[in-house]
């Protein structure tokens, strides 16, 4: 795993998302009220996009079939989906996001 610069902490308002990739890894980050998180982007039920979700507190909803996933942690929180998100470190540094990936 290494760090890979991925956005500037400055274009990250709070309670936003953002698809990021690296490599062949699509990323969900998202700034919760000045922390940052990062968890997978594809459901894990069907595999949409949850950048093109819904952000409700912590939890990310699926645009597609309604599943609800922990942003902190990548946890499945309300089905249809049943396995989790991988859950990524995303450090701050000079203001510029890494997710380490």
């Amino acid at each position: 795993m290494t760090l890979v610069n991925v956005a500037l902490a400055a274009d990250m308002k709070p309670n936003q998302m953002k698809a990021v990739k690296i490599n062949d890894k699509s990323i969900l980050l998202v700034n919760l009220e000045g922390a940052y998180y990062a968890i997978g982007d594809k459901c894990t039920h069907r595999g949409c996009s949850l950048s093109k979700g819904k952000l409700e507190g912590e939890m990310v909803q699926c645009p597609c079939h309604k599943s609800k996933f922990n942003v902190k942690t990548g946890e499945v929180v309300g089905g249809p989906a049943k396995a989790a998100e991988p859950k990524y470190e995303v450090k701050v540094e000079d203001g510029k996001l890494f997710i380490n990936a």
